[in-house]
This record gives structure tokens, C-alpha cells and sequence, in this order.
């Protein structure tokens, strides 16, 4: 068996433990880094580090640092009661401010399960409160967060965007944004009008700080619950969690929402106003200067923690450090993958296919399917880079192909095997958790059949880029 073969086998087998035995996917890559480099290639130490993305790992800290700050002095609190009162608590608009806020928290820089898990409960409880589809309303949170999840400064784009410079494959930030906005986009309307979406507009109006209010005191609690219930997202964990009974959306009610007082959440405080001007100063430093969005971050996130040193002291803590080691991890590793030769062997591979627009919806089809098991940052770590003696051809163009990859294995993500759709099962209150399980299963398994052919036919036929 040739070393590349084996190389590629370890990698299948990364994924496979990782999704049935729930350990760090980076962890395990940095493991098979060493055992591969040393016991295969016969690399020294520092050949396997080279492949460490040291530019990779100060975004993702610098980022999630910042945003942690912003949900400890409550700002993103603040900005649910904003978006709620913009539309003025019109029942058939909520779905969709949910979809604009974790789109809006993504795209600043959040991580996606982080944004999910401060927004699916109080978009949940609305859900359960007002009788709208559960389904629906967890769709239109991930989706929103799917949607702005590759702006230029966001997680998932700056990684995407660094492979891509790493590679020296033509790249197009803005391309890549507008893609998967739109399609997230255009999935949230369909899903919105199949899912009862436009019978909402005989449902009148919300009280402007009812529900948000009772949520918003134990969001923090609620997500991190949510994050510690990921676990339930099988089939065995989501049976059982049926058995408990379910609150009522009758007795959610009978609660009178304008008898709960405007909390804390609601005021613009000092911090929180500063918290808004550092985000917004850190997408001018990075659009505008084209400054490190890493190093700008961390530089915003010292200077609050500097002034309201309270507000930040547990901030490091939160800081998506098990993120930070999967990519950092599977990126190593495919360093060694690119050391040994690996990656132009498995791309000579799916050229030889000689079609090289089927080696394309395949590629896309093996990134959905995958990711709805596993991790979606993983997944494009390892595609894209897969795909570059493919693209290296110049038969298909490099910025619909990363486009559609990146879309494929991140649409998914409402997969209740997800960490993003885990998270939705798990704050939904009031449901028979069992079908809402089996429902987020369907309709992950329709996202994965229809959507990679879609981007493929819509961004890698025509040839963009």
C-alpha cells in the first residue's frame, strides 16, 4: 500500500472516530500528523509543523476573544431587543429577524454554534409562545447563520480565504459572501413559505420586550446548556428526551407579557457602546485597511478588557479554543498531506475521472454529505485543498468551485447530527422532541440531496472565476 493511500485512509479514519466517539477532531488530526509524519513520510518535527496555521490561529482567537467580550457585557443581548423592536414585534417578521441576527453575529465574527446557541432559545421560545413551526424557526436561525458566516471577517471566511491564499488559488472574498448569503437566502424563503411562514400575517404583534426579556436574563445559561445538550442530537439521546413532558405553548400563554418589566438588556451602557464601536471598527480596519483581522481583534479585545476589566475577566475562558484546535489540527495535518505528495495524488485521482465537471458535483456531494456527520470546518479544511490539482487544470473555475464547496459542507449544518442543528433540538421547548428529531433528519437529508447540485449548477457550470 503506497503512503499516500495510507495517508488518505488515516484521514477517513479521523472522521470516523471523530464523529462516533465525539473527540476533537484536531486533536485527533494532530495525532495522526505526528504518527503518519514520523512513521510513514519519516518527517522530522519541524516539517510537520510546518503545515501549523500560525495566521489561522490568532483570527480564530482574536475574533472569538472579542466576541466573547460582547456577550459578557450583554451587547448581543442588546442587539436581540434592538432587532425586536424594529419590527415593532410583527409576529410574521421574528423568523426573520432571527435569520438577520445570526447572520449579523456570524458575519462579525462569531463562531456559528456560538451564535446558534445565543439565538435558538429566545427564537425557540418564540416559536413555542406563538405557535410557529419549531422547524421553521430553527431553519431560519441556522440558515442565518450559514448566511453570514463567510463575510471577510467572519470564522468560516477567513479560513476559507486563508486556504485559498495558502494554496495560491484565485480567490474572490466578496464572491464567496454574496454565495452563501444568497443561497442560505433563498433556502430561508422557501423553507418560510413551505413551513407556514405567510400564515403568521393574520398573528398581529408581539410585546416589544416580553418575550426577548425572558429569554434574555438566562441566555448565557440557556446557551450554555444548549452547548453542554449536543449530545441529544441522537437518535438514542432524542428518544429519550421525548419522555420528559413537554411545556405547553398554551401555558407559555397565559403569561402576561407586558406584565414583565424592561430589564437591563435593553440599555446602552458605556461598554456596550464601546463594545459596538470596536465591531464596527473592526470591519473598517479590515475592509477598508486591509488590516490583520486577528491581530486588530485581539488589539480591540485587550483595549475593552483594559477599560472594563469585570465585564471581560472570564472572556479567555470562552474563547472557541475547541474550534481553534480542529482547524489548527486538521490543517496540520494536511500540511503533511501536502509534504508527502498526497494532495496532487488524490487531485491527479479525480481528474483522471476525465469529466471534469463530474469530478466537481462530486466533490461537492462528498462535502455535504459529510459534514452533515461531521465537522464542516474540517471538511473544507481538507477538500479544498484536495481539489487544487484538480482546479490547477484551469477547466473549471477556482472561485465557483471553493464557492460551492464551501456551501455544500456548510449549508448542511441543520442537521440534527450537527453541532448547529444539535443545538436547535436541544432549546426547543414545548415539542415531542423524538419527531422534531426525525424532522430535522429529513429535512437535513433533502438539504444534502438538492442543494450541492444546485451551487454546482450555479456557480461551477458557468465558470466563475
Amino acid at each position: 500500500m503506497s503512503a499516500e493511500l495510507i495517508s488518505i485512509l488515516v484521514l477517513v479514519v479521523v472522521f470516523v472516530i471523530a464523529t462516533t466517539r465525539s473527540i476533537n477532531m484536531g486533536a485527533l488530526a494532530f495525532a495522526a500528523a505526528f504518527g503518519v509524519g514520523e512513521l510513514v513520510a519519516d518527517f522530522d518535527t519541524d516539517t510537520i509543523f510546518a503545515g501549523f496555521p500560525g495566521d489561522l490561529f490568532v483570527v480564530l482567537v482574536g475574533v472569538t476573544y472579542l466576541f466573547a467580550i460582547a456577550r459578557a457585557n450583554g451587547t448581543t443581548d442588546w442587539l436581540v431587543h434592538a432587532s425586536i423592536r424594529l419590527v415593532r414585534g410583527r409576529v410574521v417578521l421574528i423568523p426573520w429577524v432571527m435569520f438577520v441576527l445570526t447572520g449579523a453575529l456570524t458575519a462579525i465574527g462569531a463562531v456559528s454554534p456560538a451564535a446558534v446557541a445565543i439565538v435558538a432559545p429566545i427564537a425557540l421560545s418564540f416559536a413555542a409562545r406563538y405557535h410557529i413551526s419549531p422547524l421553521l424557526m430553527g431553519a431560519m436561525v441556522v440558515h442565518g447563520a450559514q448566511g453570514g458566516g463567510f463575510s471577510p471577517i467572519s470564522i468560516y471566511g477567513t479560513i476559507v480565504n486563508g486556504i485559498v491564499e495558502r494554496e495560491k488559488l484565485p480567490g474572490n472574498e466578496i464572491a464567496l459572501f454574496l454565495a452563501s448569503l444568497v443561497v442560505n437566502l433563498v433556502i430561508a424563503a422557501v423553507v418560510f413559505v413551505l413551513f407556514g411562514g405567510l400564515k403568521l400575517r393574520n398573528d398581529g404583534r408581539v410585546a416589544e420586550t416580553a418575550p426577548v426579556s425572558a429569554s434574555s436574563s438566562s441566555s448565557s445559561s440557556s446557551s450554555s446548556a444548549s452547548l453542554s445538550a449536543v449530545p441529544v442530537s441522537s437518535s438514542a439521546g432524542a428518544g429519550a428526551d421525548a419522555k420528559s413532558a413537554p411545556e405547553g405553548p398554551a401555558a407559555d400563554r397565559e403569561e402576561s407579557p407586558s406584565a414583565q418589566p424592561e430589564d437591563d438588556t435593553t440599555r446602552l451602557n458605556p461598554a456596550r457602546m464601546a463594545t459596538l464601536a470596536a465591531l464596527v471598527a473592526l470591519v473598517v480596519a479590515v475592509l477598508a485597511f486591509d488590516l490583520d483581522a486577528g491581530l486588530t481583534s485581539i488589539t480591540l479585545a485587550v483595549l475593552l478588557s483594559t477599560c472594563w476589566p469585570e465585564d471581560s475577566r472570564n472572556a479567555v475562558t470562552q474563547i472557541a479554543w475547541p474550534t481553534v484546535l480542529l482547524i489548527c489540527g486538521v490543517l496540520t495535518y494536511v500540511g503533511v498531506l501536502d509534504e508527502m505528495g498526497t494532495i496532487d495524488w488524490a487531485g491527479e485521482g479525480v481528474s483522471d475521472i476525465g469529466v471534469p465537471l463530474l469530478s466537481a458535483v462530486l466533490l461537492c456531494y462528498i462535502g455535504a454529505l459529510v459534514s452533515a456527520f461531521a465537522s464542516s470546518v474540517g471538511i473544507m479544511g481538507a477538500l479544498i485543498p484536495l481539489a487544487v490539482p484538480f482546479l490547477a487544470q484551469g477547466e473549471i473555475g477556482a472561485v465557483g468551485m471553493v464557492a460551492a464547496l464551501a456551501v455544500s459542507a456548510t449549508v448542511v449544518d441543520v442537521s440534527p447530527f450537527s453541532t448547529n442543528g444539535a443545538l436547535v433540538l436541544a432549546a426547543a421547548p414545548g415539542v415531542d422532541r423524538e419527531r422534531f428529531f426525525r424532522q430535522l433528519m429529513m429535512y437535513g437529508g433533502i438539504v444534502v440531496a438538492v442543494v450541492p447540485a444546485v451551487v454546482w449548477l450555479a456557480l461551477v457550470v458557468p465558470g466563475w472565476g
